[in-house]
């Protein structure tokens, strides 16, 4: 769902012109960053399942994909930005950080705990649509084409009649990063 995360990040751009893309887009990615670190301290991992490839595979992501790791880490996020920006830019910000749990919680298998480090021993929360591989590269492909879609269309709305050439490029761009991202998805 890498690239599915992405194209949240270019539908928002298109509302929201006052933030820089980077900050949507490392918004939209900011649970598997922070997964990173707990990784490489040995708290987090993930463990192929029977061959692999895509979406094959269990994700122990108890601190940065928990309900509560994923509302510390979006108001953190929604902090910074205000600082930075306005609170507006914070509120949208934190949403947008919070939408790669949402989206993980429709793909994912239960794997992923309510509290940190699954105190309490809760049920793991995940919908599982990663089972049905067909379901959910299509779900990631809707992501991708809706946020190309508007960010295409609002890089047009935004150039003057004489720098259209300038917004279709950029339109062009940002479409065909979301393809290789989809791309780096389904094969990696």
């Amino acid at each position: 769902m890498f690239a599915g995360h992405f194209g949240v990040a270019a539908a928002i751009k298109s509302k929201t012109p006052e933030l820089p893309l980077w900050s949507l887009l490392v918004s939209t990615q900011l649970l598997d960053i922070a997964f990173i670190p707990f990784s490489l301290a040995g708290l987090e991992k993930m463990e192929p399942i029977g061959d692999g490839g895509y979406a094959k595979m269990i994700i122990y992501a108890f601190y940065s994909h928990s309900l509560v790791g994923a509302l510390l880490l979006s108001i953190l996020a929604a902090s910074l930005a205000s600082i930075l920006w306005s609170k507006k830019a914070g509120i949208v910000i934190g949403m947008v950080a919070f939408s790669h749990w949402i989206l993980d919680l429709i793909v994912h298998r239960p794997d992923m705990p309510v509290l940190l480090g699954n105190t309490g021993d809760f049920p793991l929360l995940g919908f599982g649509l990663w089972e049905s591989v067909s379901a959910s590269i299509l779900l990631e492909f809707l992501l991708i084409a809706v946020g190309a879609f508007c960010y295409f269309r609002y890089v047009l709305q935004i150039s003057s009649p004489n720098r259209k050439g300038k917004g279709i490029a950029v339109g062009c761009a940002m479409t065909v990063f979301l393809l290789l991202s989809f791309g780096i998805d389904i094969f990696a």
